[in-house]
């Protein structure tokens, strides 16, 4: 079996994603993907990587889990997709002496002691940490952002430092990886890799996201394209959206204010510009698939 995590991060697609993904269960379902809903499972999967911390999983620690969370019968599934963007911690604890998540590591080892003979992914959405940083201490009770990341300099905060512990303590869990900034461009491909379909298999929801920042006028425009034009490529897809966009594209939806004390705009360059910096680095690390337009 393959077993599928997204875990986030914090403050990316704010639940879309599994949206998305929800609307085409029945179809999954028939080709033996499995998407428990997560009320059955979070809190479980909570308990037993906790449990497993401190002891090593018994014979039939994995069927229980399965047993547990799915509705149908577990050999009668290939691809078990599992969401829970606190899987690492919640947003309050996110920081410890400057790193980020810093038991991610740890916490996806222990998810493979669960499934010792499956293939374990991991799926990530990354943020720029010039909007992240803020969007993700407001949804804290910290009231001190110097609280919040654990008296970090926020341009040593990467991205990549943390998928390299990811890595390293977990070796056998691959890592697809995105920018959060470029869902709208990737969506389809986004939800086809998480459900391991073909490229241009038909999904629902392929333009959600897309439908949340373009004018109703550039999507039925963008819809009729499409429409006209059955045999694009993925790639030819993402040239029609970006012009689309180009044009169509709700300000207010794309643009982001920053009000935090001390958020300067030489700031939000530098952090801009690591970020950059840091996607390639990311492209580089061994077991990581970087998805982008």
């Amino acid at each position: 079996m393959q077993v599928i995590l997204h875990a986030g991060v914090h403050c990316t697609d704010d639940g879309k994603l599994l949206k998305t993904l929800f609307k085409n269960r029945a179809a999954f379902q028939e080709q033996g993907i499995a998407l428990p809903r997560p009320r059955h499972y979070r809190q479980l999967l909570g308990a037993t990587i906790k449990a497993l911390s401190k002891r090593s999983a018994g014979p039939d620690s994995r069927m229980a889990f399965l047993d547990a969370i799915m509705d149908i019968d577990a050999d009668e599934v290939d691809r078990l997709i599992l969401h829970n963007e606190n899987f690492f911690c919640v947003p309050k604890l996110a920081f410890h002496k400057g790193r980020i998540y810093p038991h991610a590591g740890s916490r996806m080892a222990y998810l493979t002691h669960l499934f010792p003979e499956d293939e374990v992914e991991l799926f990530l959405g990354i943020r720029n940490p010039a909007t992240h940083l803020p969007t993700m201490y407001a949804a804290t009770p910290h009231t001190q952002f110097v609280e919040f990341i654990d008296g970090a300099d926020p341009r040593d905060i990467y991205w990549s430092d943390l998928i390299k512990s990811i890595r390293q303590e977990a070796p056998n869990v691959h890592v697809t990886v995105w920018c959060n900034e470029d869902t709208p461009l990737i969506w389809g491909e986004l939800v086809r890799e998480i459900a391991g379909l073909a490229a241009n298999e038909p999904i629902e929801g392929a333009f959600d996201l897309l439908s949340e920042i373009m004018s109703p006028e550039g999507m039925t425009r963008f819809e009729s394209y499409l429409a006209s034009h059955p045999d694009m490529t993925e790639m030819q897809t993402r040239r029609v959206i970006t012009a689309f966009l180009d044009k169509f594209a709700l300000d207010d939806m794309v643009e982001e204010e920053l009000d935090l004390q001390g958020w300067t705009e030489h700031l939000v360059e530098d952090l801009t510009d690591q970020y950059e910096e840091d996607i390639f680095e990311i492209s580089r690390i061994p077991g990581v698939t970087l998805l982008s337009p």
